[in-house]
């Protein structure tokens, strides 16, 4: 499910209070002047105020995202990949998830392979419960793909609604309730993490009743549509909900750092084949390699979905996200104003798409220049 499903499914129920994403060619009306008490600093989106633009590749399965264990010749090997666009969002409760599957192995030695988002919180749960943990990665932050991610915490772009089996839907709202009482313990300026509004965008009615997607009832406070008169968006139809926004050069260092003061280890090595991979010291491996298990274990069903941000000069004074129309997102960091709004499945290049950066700037520009 990429972000506009995601939208989409979500923004019609204000339990929820995501919306869906227009068609390109819907026309977008102003709005009535807007009187309300809150303030909103109007983005300044302008080509001389671009600081960079990247590029990541989520690691999706349209069947939802794996933790299981397997018996690997002589190992035992927990896996725990194919986030897709959640990594973050879900890393605490999948982490949790695999975390209780090697306990139950027995043992107290563990290989956490893999260093981004889920890597990282895997290592720190089992160490928690007072195992020894070493950590083998090709890359550390903040050359990992989680650093490349907006940080939102939302659910999206992690499977095909279609394509996930019951069992999965459970193992999902598990880890997604799991992941989002975690992060509400890392709230502050160490781990970078905050509550924000956020405003969803739509040019098509939203409907007013019902819950949450997918059993996340509850996970998204103050979730209402808006009367017109209460926002400044040039669009007709508003929720706003309140979610976490964790900020992933302030975050992924900060677990970094607890990691090693809690006496874990950190191995810089490639696997170049799984005899290699299973060649590891630790009885037990807890495999977080995101898209690199593709050619590890032959998961045909992974693949990437390449997503695209520019990045803007700082404005602190910007304290809200914007979700839609077209696709498109704004998330204000303390590293600069994300713009963001790509889904390009099956494409493994990271070099950024001109096109698409040219098309994030002019949507974005249209938006907060026609702001009430």
């Amino acid at each position: 499910m990429n972000r506009r499903d995601w939208l989409k499914a979500a923004a019609s129920l204000p339990a929820a209070a995501l919306t869906g994403c227009a068609a390109r060619t819907a026309k977008v009306t102003a709005p009535a002047r807007y009187q309300g008490a809150r303030k909103f600093a109007r983005v300044k989106v302008a080509p001389d105020r671009v600081i960079r633009t990247v590029a990541g590749l989520r690691p999706y399965r349209p069947s939802g995202f794996v933790v299981r264990t397997q018996k690997l010749d002589h190992k035992i090997v927990v896996h725990n990949y194919g986030h897709g666009g959640g990594g973050i969002t879900l890393c605490w409760g999948t982490a949790h998830l695999a975390m209780e599957q090697a306990i139950e192995t027995g043992q107290k030695d563990f290989a956490v392979v893999g260093s981004g988002a889920v890597g990282l919180a895997t290592a720190r749960l089992l160490q928690r419960r007072g195992c020894t943990v070493t950590i083998y990665a090709k890359d550390l932050p903040p050359a990992t793909t989680s650093n490349i991610a907006g940080g939102q915490w939302s659910p999206y772009s992690v499977f095909d609604p279609d394509k996930a089996s019951p069992a999965f839907m459970n193992q999902f709202t598990r880890a997604a309730r799991l992941a989002n009482s975690y992060y509400q313990d890392m709230v502050g300026d160490y781990y970078g993490v905050r509550w924000i509004e956020n405003y969803s965008l739509s040019d098509q009615p939203l409907r007013r009743g019902g819950g949450a997607p997918f059993g996340l009832d509850g996970l998204f406070p103050e979730s209402r549509v808006l009367e017109k008169s209460e926002h400044p968006f040039p669009v007709p139809y508003v929720s706003r909900f309140t979610t976490m926004l964790i900020e992933p050069p302030v975050y992924l260092n900060a677990v970094m750092r607890d990691f090693l003061l809690a006496g874990g280890k950190v191995v810089v090595r490639e696997f170049a084949s799984l005899a290699a991979f299973l060649s590891l010291p630790e009885p037990v491996i807890l495999n977080c390699t995101g898209l690199g298990a593709k050619a590890l274990l032959k998961d045909e069903d992974l693949t990437p979905i390449k997503g695209q941000l520019t990045v803007l000069l700082p404005q602190p004074e910007v304290d809200y996200i914007t979700l839609g129309p077209e696709g498109l997102y704004m998330f204000p960091r303390r590293d600069g104003i994300l713009l963001g709004g790509t889904h390009e499945e099956g494409v493994w290049t990271l070099d950024p798409n001109r096109e698409e950066a040219e098309r994030i700037m002019q949507g974005q520009m249209k938006l907060f220049r026609e702001m009430a």
